[in-house]
């Protein structure tokens, strides 16, 4: 491998489609961070109700965000067996919130404090985890990054080969949450699994002398201590594929750690929007080996497990990088011998469509793969895993402590929380500087701000801010401990709707989870309301309104005609 450097160069973890080969051999001088524009917003994290287990969602509660459309109720109806789930969880209605397209940061601040955390509701009702349902035009990635500030957000979507919604593999994940929340596993403790694609750059030499090597110690050290129950520590060597795919194969919940390059565009550009949908974001291991949807749909790869998963747009893309301001202005200047403007040929174009990476759409969709994914949504630096105030030294507490949080049981939007506090850290820091540098010139005093930390809280701060969850963000690894084996298989509450939705929503008796006074409903009714959610054109609330009853019943018609066909529905 490459010797790394001592200074504070700029490795990223993206590689060339076509040619396989990392897009900066050896990063950007630490020295181009200082051009990086004044973010526009300022987002910081604000953790909800502390003095509480946030695990815990009887307290926290658990909430579905879909889109406004036809294709929205089809996706509740998909994961209506996850949605059952929670209610039992946490003994309470879930609210289902719907949403325009297109949110941005303001709209979405503004739709929080109105329809989200009301000031006419309890503040024990406001739910703390949002599970986002569709594509990234649906609900938007500034949707999905402005209310991740307040609340603990994971997104699922899943897509077929044209491009076409996939309810099968809404339906295939919610079943697989349900059966491993609900039976568990023998296991009492969890697999520790990291992996760095041995590809000899410098980026990945980075990730492994700075976070994995010493999070690997790290992990250790606490088992031996018995301060962190892990059953196993694992470092994959792994080459190909099907050595990396055999190595997640085991039947122990486990969370895995990798550390690779992520595939961008070739330098002639995708052949097609659909190739650069079915490829961008895979995973290259090295030598050509690239783990993408294709290789991955259908695996047995850490099931029931967790994955966090370190590559350049290894989540998803954006429709605009936070970093295309400053690339642009570098290559316009010929700064750095062209390596700008190789970088900036890798970023999706202003106004491209958005898209959910298809490798981890492919690994949560399959019956035995992990339960939730956090990725990069944008380009992935070295930095979430370096120090502030000097580069060349590792900081792997920041991703380290969110696979403790994972490897101990505790939920998947938990450990994405525990990362995204120190992006809140790294934001207020930078906006601090700002702050002091406006201050200074308003009073005629010389700046007292130093450009080279700036520069580096800058990327910390762009770096960290783009990872995100895909998977319900309440998913867990199923230790034993943590099953619902016990749990009433009666909801003790209903589906609700949130108020603004434009549909009235059924009173709902929380007792019985069934409208007040329709106890007996006749069976043409029945029937007709499960040919109306079939058919598709209404949304399901509206139906259950006609009906007379509240969406859990109507679901538990869904779930006996199933069953049964039409003759359950009278039973």
């Amino acid at each position: 491998m490459t010797a790394l450097h001592g200074d504070s160069r700029l490795d990223l973890l993206l590689a060339d489609a076509e040619e396989f080969r990392p897009v900066l051999d050896e990063g950007l001088p630490g020295e181009a961070a200082q051009r990086g524009p004044r973010p526009r917003e300022k987002d910081s994290f604000e953790r909800k109700r502390t003095d509480a287990d946030p695990n815990d969602l009887t307290v926290q509660r658990w909430a579905v965000v879909a889109p406004r459309s036809r294709e929205g109720s089809q996706l509740l109806e998909a994961i209506a067996p996850l949605i059952r789930l929670r209610e039992e969880e946490q003994g309470a209605p879930v609210t289902v919130h719907r949403v325009p397209p297109e949110m941005d940061a303001r709209e979405t601040a503004a739709w929080r404090e109105a329809e989200c955390w009301r000031d006419d509701v309890p503040e024990d009702e406001w739910p703390y985890y949002l599970l986002l349902l569709g594509d990234l035009e649906q609900v938007s990635l500034e949707f999905q990054h402005a209310i991740a500030g307040s609340a603990l957000v994971g997104r699922v979507q899943f897509e077929g080969a044209s491009g076409e919604v996939d309810l099968d593999g809404y339906a295939a994940y919610a079943e697989k949450v349900v059966r491993f929340a609900r039976e568990g596993t023998p296991e009492p403790a969890a697999d520790m699994l990291f992996f760095v694609a041995p590809d000899g750059s410098t980026a990945t030499h980075a990730g492994a002398t700075k976070l994995v090597g010493p999070s690997v110690t790290a992990v250790q050290e606490g088992r031996d201590k018995g301060s962190l129950p892990v059953a196993c520590v694992q470092t994959i060597d792994a080459e190909t594929t099907d050595e990396l795919l055999a190595a997640g194969a085991s039947g122990r919940p486990s969370v895995l750690l990798s550390v690779s390059h992520g595939l961008g565009p070739p330098r002639r550009g995708f052949r097609s929007e659909d190739e650069q949908r079915r490829r961008q974001g895979a995973l290259l291991l090295g030598r050509g080996e690239v783990l993408d949807a294709e290789r991955m749909r259908g695996q047995r790869f850490l099931p029931s497990g967790l994955w966090f998963c370190m590559a350049c747009f290894g989540a998803g893309t954006p429709s605009a990088s936070a970093y295309h301001a400053w690339l642009s202005q570098l290559a316009k200047e010929g700064a750095y011998g062209g390596k700008a403007e190789l970088v900036l040929q890798s970023l999706p174009a202003r106004g491209s469509r958005p898209f959910v990476a298809a490798m981890p759409q492919a690994a949560l969709a399959s019956p035995e793969g992990p339960l939730g994914v956090i990725g990069h949504m944008d380009l992935a630096w070295t930095y979430s895993f370096s120090s502030a105030s000097n580069p060349a030294e590792g900081r792997k507490s920041r991703i380290l402590a969110a696979l403790r949080v994972m490897a101990r049981g505790g939920r998947a939007g938990v450990a994405l929380g525990t990362l995204l506090q120190s992006y809140g850290e790294a934001n207020d820091a930078l906006m601090a500087s700002y702050q002091l540098e406006a201050s200074a010139r308003a009073e005629g005093r010389p700046d007292p701000t130093d450009r080279v930390d700036r520069a580096r809280l800058w990327m910390l701060r762009n770096d960290l801010r783009g990872y995100v969850l895909l998977g319900d963000p309440a998913a867990r690894l199923p230790l034993r401990q943590s099953a619902l084996r016990g749990m009433a298989p009666e909801r003790r509450g209903a589906v609700v709707a949130s108020p603004g939705d434009g549909e009235p929503a059924p009173a709902i008796s929380e007792e019985r989870g069934q409208s007040s006074g329709a106890e007996v409903v006749a069976l043409d009714v029945k029937v007709a309301a499960v040919d109306a959610l079939f058919g598709g054109d209404e949304t399901p609330r509206a139906i259950a309104a006609r009906a007379g009853v509240s969406l859990a019943t109507l679901w538990g018609w869904v779930d006996a005609y199933r069953a049964g066909e039409r003759s359950r529905l009278g039973g």
